[in-house]
């Protein structure tokens, strides 16, 4: 694979940030310094180094999440704030989430050691879908659903929903389900404020092609050869 790729698949850094890598000298290969963007390695083979530290493949995992409520997606909290890898085992300690939850949002996060989808699946361009199960205070009318499915432009640009679906009210709070193609902070709950709704609770329910299912809050599994497939396949033309 070309050594992009390698760095990016390896969590070195995205395809772009290695490239940049390569150009300043810092890449090694077989002790020589890469000077070619386009140059073809062979993990098996070759001893592939950045900076002087050896870079190697791991095997491939992924695995779904249900981050509950609370807990931070970083690895290290400044303030002793419970973190996902405080409810993860060690094991998966390695593991980089793919698309970051705000602190009280709960739902699906994918984790995985496999830089190169991870990246793609979050670069804009690929456009990948996340579901959200969103309760607002206030009942959106037909006027804010119209709204809401032409965009809303916020201070980092405009937020349209790709669907927008309305289910049963309850107590003067709205239920909706919001599709996004884009992974901006706190996105879902600044469009639903600048429309005159805040979230009371929100829940990603789907990414890409991976749903949360009936998972339960705190719980994690390994994801199907199926789900893992669909993943690359939705993000196969970069």
């Amino acid at each position: 694979m070309r050594i992009q790729k390698f760095l990016s698949r390896a969590g070195v850094a995205s395809r772009r940030k290695a490239e940049v890598l390569v150009l300043d000298g810092r890449v090694r290969v077989n002790g020589t310094v890469l000077t070619e963007l386009g140059t073809t390695v062979d993990p098996t083979l070759d001893r592939i180094e950045v900076d002087g530290t050896p870079v190697e493949l791991s095997e491939a995992r992924w695995i779904r999440f249900h981050k509950p409520a609370g807990v931070l997606c970083t690895a290290d909290d400044t303030h002793g704030r419970r973190t996902i890898y405080d409810v993860l085992p060690d094991e998966y300690s390695g593991l980089r989430y793919v698309g970051r939850l705000d602190l009280e949002t709960e739902g699906l996060l994918l984790l995985t050691n496999d830089g190169d989808v991870a990246n793609r699946l979050q670069h804009p361009r690929h456009q990948v879908e996340r579901e959200y199960e969103v309760c607002v205070e206030g009942v959106p009318s037909k006027k804010d659903i119209v709204r809401l499915r032409a965009g809303v432009l916020l201070d980092d640009g405009l937020a349209r929903p790709v669907r927008v679906e309305i289910a049963a009210p309850a107590k003067e709070r709205g239920n909706l389900k919001l599709v996004m193609t884009e992974g901006r902070k706190r996105e879902v709950r600044r469009l639903m404020y600048a429309v005159g709704f805040p979230v009371v609770t929100l829940k990603r329910v789907r990414f890409g092609p991976v749903k949360l299912g009936d998972l339960p809050p705190g719980e994690w599994e390994g994801l199907s050869s199926h789900d893992v497939s669909a993943l690359g396949k939705c993000v196969a033309d970069g």
